[in-house]
């Protein structure tokens, strides 16, 4: 019982360091603009820390600025002199933000971005020089588990569990994503699996009994069904699990309060496909039904040994449960902790667009977008588990994510004042401040309900435990 409330103690300390790093990027974000203003004799009236809604937990004047702590911390502005309504600044005063030049004004609306992106680098940058590590991107897949049936190719092959997986046909294999494009690749054309998340109310085990335990599936799995496929068609994952199947009585157990009918054999028709306890379900999929032989090459001790498939004359279903540890990259020196840091968020940086692009295209679905709930519980589980470091990097990885986002042309956003900066510039006068203002309002009201919007996805994934 004491153990049991010393890890609730722990996550909810983790939870609330989360908290208070996400507050510190915001404050670092509008402490840029406030100090690009000051640099340029702007005459900044407020600065607020946290989202004027609720109580107001300090209120201070310093000199000619007042200085102002909201109870929700996760938000900021600066209030410049002429955005008040009682500004008495007159209108040709060099201290109003509007009668700077353009290159001043894009400096200080810029400065916020640029201080979330001087931030991340100071966080990955520190964790380097403190921990004296960094996360490579790089895993070692160790095989921990494999369940299939007898005439699976898996025991033919020779895997163990223990071994360690260092190549699939000739390409060497350090993370999970390669792994599955390597057996994507090598299956044949009468159909393949598309593995990605399934936004439905799925069928999770929670335990077996040593029956079940023989077969493809492993706790905590999500059954979910394949339709009729055709050749060279993607394969649509539902979690139809009582409709449109054909009854299959040679196997049948029954899981909780519901019968679910699973056939080993995927052989065309409706079938199930059972996903794995991590990510790595897809690897388990994409195994389950390849005729293309897959030459593994696994470390077993200090020996690295070649394993080939012997395939019958059916195809049978195979699980195979990995555990995958980051490699980690010593910065013991200096130069190798800049450097290190350069490269770590150079890539984050790059799959922050690429996911990015995604978002604005459609290719990730609504229901798998995310705000700070969802955020604050990945961070605090992270803290908990990895430790403080790995809740710095992640630290780091949104201030560079939210400097990107802040920089889009979207009015409302940082990126929406650079725009009307350079339609003014080319038009040679301002946008009118009517005009300004009615863009800027929609804008926000259209930000407010995907705020909000997210957060139901947040609150939804965690009752629904996909958090």
């Amino acid at each position: 019982m004491l153990e049991l409330k010393t890890r609730k103690e722990d996550y909810h300390m983790s939870i609330i360091i989360m908290l208070l790093l996400l507050s510190l990027l915001i404050l670092v974000h509008e402490a840029g603009h406030f100090i690009a203003a000051r640099a340029f004799g702007i005459k900044v009236d407020k600065f607020g820390f946290g989202l004027p809604l609720g109580p107001t937990l300090l209120e201070k004047k310093v000199g000619d600025l007042t200085i102002v702590v909201h109870a929700f911390l996760l938000g900021g502005y600066v209030s410049f002199a002429e955005d008040e309504k009682d500004c008495d600044l007159p209108e040709d005063s060099p201290e109003r933000f509007l009668n700077k030049p353009i290159w001043q004004r894009f400096i200080v609306v810029s400065a916020g971005v640029f201080a979330n992106v001087v931030c991340a680098y100071f966080l990955v940058l520190f964790s380097a020089l403190a921990w004296h590590h960094l996360p490579s991107g790089s895993y070692n897949l160790d095989v921990t588990q494999i369940v299939a049936p007898k005439e699976a190719t898996v025991w033919s092959s020779g895997l163990k569990v223990g071994d360690r997986l260092v190549s699939v046909n000739d390409t060497k294999i350090n993370n999970t994503a390669t792994l599955l494009t390597i057996i994507q690749l090598s299956k044949h054309k009468d159909g393949y699996v598309d593995p990605h998340f399934v936004d439905a109310n799925l069928v999770r085990l929670k335990k077996l009994n040593p029956a079940l335990e023989k077969d493809e599936i492993i706790p905590p799995d999500v059954a979910v069904r394949i339709p009729t496929i055709l050749p060279e068609k993607p394969v649509k994952l539902s979690s139809n699990v009582a409709k449109g199947l054909k009854p299959y009585k040679d196997k049948e157990y029954k899981l909780s309060a519901n019968v679910i009918k699973l056939r080993d054999i995927i052989s065309g028709s409706s079938c199930y496909v059972s996903t794995g306890e991590y990510t790595l379900n897809e690897i388990a999929q994409a195994i389950s039904d390849t005729k293309k032989p897959l030459n593994f090459i696994v470390k077993r001790g200090d020996k690295f040994i070649a394993l080939k498939p012997i395939y019958p004359a059916k195809t049978g279903s195979v699980g195979i449960q990995f555990s995958s540890k980051e490699n980690l990259v010593h910065t013991t020196s200096f130069i190798k902790a800049v450097k290190g840091s350069f490269n770590y968020l150079n890539e984050n940086t790059y799959m922050m667009l690429i996911g990015l692009k995604q978002a604005f295209t459609g290719e990730i679905p609504l229901g798998e977008l995310h705000g700070i709930v969802a955020i604050t519980k990945v961070g605090g589980d992270i803290i908990q588990n990895n430790g403080i470091f790995y809740g710095l990097l992640l630290t780091a990885i949104i201030s560079m994510d939210l400097a990107i986002v802040n920089f889009l042309p979207i009015p409302a956003l940082d990126g929406g004042h650079v725009l009307f900066l350079l339609i003014e510039k080319i038009r040679g006068k301002r946008v009118s401040d009517k005009v300004v203002e009615i863009i800027a309002n929609v804008s926000f009201f259209i930000l407010i309900a995907l705020m909000i919007f997210v957060i139901f996805n947040d609150i939804y994934a965690l009752i629904t435990q996909k958090l």
